[in-house]
């Protein structure tokens, strides 16, 4: 009877003991492997590099011979020796320019005019230290902070016509001597000078 009695009450207590709980599984980011963003390529870094806009800097005024000399500043795309080119378009603010190297990153300026001591035509980016010094002959783009020169021998077309003229008639150097004037041509009819002697012209 014992055994009888108790008997549901053993199946019950077995069915009454509660299951054993699943293994936790980790939580999902444990599992995953991290991927390490892969650099850009060298035409996306390029595009991304130049759709982002260049720190203005405000604190520069120009009077009206900076924006005389800013009229002279050639434009547009200008070759350089070693395949190299320099773009320069005019900026939204008047009197500033874009100065940027083709295919180099991180070499692009706001620029605006300096009188220059020269009679030169003279940009700087004075935030990132950089100068486009133009010539009548060519141009060159310098870096102060890096100092070096990062595109030199730069022609515009107008600077390409004077260099080869410049080739043909060198221009006179200051330290040259001078040539020695040229004897006027005596008439034959002339009057002589008292004091001088007659020139013979037989």
């Amino acid at each position: 009877m014992s055994a009888v009695a108790f008997g549901p009450f053993a199946a019950l207590a077995q069915t009454a003991t509660p299951a054993a709980k699943p293994a936790a599984t980790p939580p999902a980011s444990a599992t995953k492997p991290v991927t390490k963003r892969a650099p850009l390529a060298r035409s996306a870094a390029k595009a991304v590099e130049e759709v982002t806009p260049i720190e203005e800097d405000t604190n520069v005024t120009l009077n009206e011979a900076d924006l005389a000399v800013a009229q002279r500043v050639y434009l547009g795309s200008i070759p350089c020796e070693l395949g190299a080119s320099v773009e320069i378009t005019p900026a939204k603010r008047q009197g500033f320019f874009i100065v940027q190297v083709k295919n180099m990153r991180n070499a692009r300026y706001y620029m605006h005019p300096v009188e220059s001591r020269t009679g030169a035509i003279r940009l700087e980016d004075p935030k990132r230290g950089a100068m486009w010094l133009q010539l009548g002959n060519k141009s060159m783009l310098m870096s102060q902070q890096l100092g070096k020169r990062l595109a030199d021998e730069c022609m515009s077309p107008e600077q390409l016509t004077l260099a080869g003229e410049m080739k043909r008639n060198p221009p006179r150097h200051l330290f040259d001597p001078a040539e020695p004037p040229t004897p006027a041509p005596v008439s034959p009819n002339a009057t002589p000078i008292p004091g001088m002697p007659a020139t013979n012209t037989n």
